[in-house]
């Protein structure tokens, strides 16, 4: 009897505890159930979240391209409108200088154009003494160009030259004079080697004929000397070329007749092989406004 209560609590106890485990095993898994929902529902919002942002992102990096195109072309206007400035005061600052240069001092002359009785540079200087051909004769020259043509001596003598000056500033009276006293002695022959007033160049002031003691007071053979060589090889470099060569229009020969053209025509008539009287006059006219530039030493 008693074993079979027993027997009957013991099935007792297994059924409670097989109930229980049911129990518990339902219960477990309801929340397993309601984890993977909610967890599901979490991911689907993460999910949501994250194409939120992706797709904020995307905008946000559009956005990012289009404000730097737009940077960048207001960049380009910007530098556009710096370069208009710069070439806009450039101009200014050419028309400004042109304003204050006289048109006349890169003119073609030599029988092509004319200077009046009452032309004379606005200020002369004299040829330093040690450089004047004649002994106590002064000889002038316009004084902005002084500096360039005592570098240009300064340098002969540097390299054991003798350049000298033996004329240079002649007013329009003074070239009738000369002239004349041409005509007197060569008759119309005085023409292929002397311009009537207000023709010259040298009434510019801008024009000298050199020399060297090595041949005496006239300028036969000066094409000959160390000295022209010189003169042929580094005149430009002063601003200072050769205003008739062999062969032109106008006049013969003169290797001693040289003019100021300012370092930057001069450079390109060295550089292109020509001469003054070569280029047009409106191709000329472009250098006015440097023509007292100095270039780098």
């Amino acid at each position: 009897m008693k074993r079979a209560y027993l027997a009957a609590g013991a099935g007792a106890v297994l059924c409670v505890a097989a109930g229980a485990g049911l129990y518990f095993s339902l219960a477990l898994s309801g929340t397993l159930k309601e984890e993977r929902e909610r967890f599901a529902s979490a991911s689907e919002d993460a999910s949501r979240t994250i194409a939120a942002l992706e797709a904020r992102l995307i905008e946000a990096v559009e956005e990012n391209e289009r404000l730097s195109d737009a940077l960048r072309a207001e960049q380009r206007r910007n530098e556009g409108f710096e370069d208009q400035l710069s070439d806009l005061s450039g101009t200014v600052g050419v028309l400004e200088k042109l304003a204050k240069t006289d048109p006349e001092l890169l003119a073609k002359y030599s029988k092509v154009y004319f200077l009046n009785e009452n032309y004379s540079p606005p200020s002369l200087s004299p040829v330093p003494a040690e450089y004047a051909f004649e002994e106590g004769r002064t000889y002038e020259v316009h004084a902005a160009v002084r500096p360039f043509l005592e570098d240009l001596l300064e340098a002969a003598e540097e390299d054991g030259l003798s350049l000298r000056v033996a004329s240079a500033y002649r007013s329009f009276g003074a070239q009738a004079a000369l002239k004349s006293g041409y005509r007197v002695t060569y008759g119309s022959g005085a023409n292929t080697f002397s311009a009537d007033q207000g023709y010259s160049e040298h009434q510019l002031g801008t024009t000298v004929d050199f020399t060297t003691p090595a041949i005496g007071g006239t300028f036969a053979g000066f094409d000959r000397t160390d000295e022209y060589a010189w003169l042929a090889e580094n005149a430009w470099r002063y601003g200072f070329v050769l205003s008739y060569p062999p062969d032109n229009a106008y006049y013969q020969y003169e290797p001693w007749h040289w003019r100021f053209v300012g370092e930057e025509l001069a450079e390109r008539l060295h550089d292109e092989k020509r001469w003054f009287y070569d280029l047009d006059q409106r191709a000329i006219d472009e250098y006015l406004a440097a023509i007292f530039d100095r270039g780098p030493e």
